[in-house]
């Protein structure tokens, strides 16, 4: 079995689609690395993945945004095909096991933490908002129903 884990931001925003009755979520993921080259140039390389995510788990499409930081887990397939100009080219595919969310880009430019295996959670905000953000260390329950 080969698996490919990536850490990147959505292209654009996911599609859910339904495929023979089963419900499949579509988006892409990019992934920039930089590098200098022979003569020491700054140079940036952006991998695309294409992922499909079988799942009847469709809640998360809502917070598949484009720009959302997200951590993507599953078994790589490379497509190959030929363009109307003759071209051999060749295109990274991903069928999706897990995934998760790592964080958005807000609009000065900085990076939140949404959801994910920090602790963090989402809250659904009313009439379509951005959702709600809480703190691990937020009480939200009675100091008296601790279990010690």
């Amino acid at each position: 079995m080969i698996k490919l884990l990536v850490i990147g931001n959505l292209g654009k925003d996911a599609i859910l689609n339904n495929v023979n009755g089963k419900n499949v979520i579509n988006f892409t993921v990019a992934h920039t690395e930089r590098y200098k080259d022979a003569q020491g140039v700054q140079k940036d390389r952006t991998v695309w993945v294409d992922c499909s995510y079988w799942t009847d788990r469709t809640g998360v499409v809502p917070y598949l945004k484009k720009g959302t930081h997200v951590y993507v887990e599953g078994n790589p397939d490379v497509r190959t095909y030929t363009t109307q100009d003759g071209r051999n080219g060749a295109t990274l595919t991903l069928r999706v096991l897990s995934i998760q969310l790592l964080g958005t880009r807000s609009t000065e430019g900085t990076s939140t933490v949404s959801a994910g295996n920090s602790g963090y959670t989402i809250q659904a905000a009313p009439n379509g908002g951005q959702p709600a953000v809480s703190s691990p260390n937020e009480l939200t329950e009675p100091m008296d129903d601790l279990p010690f």
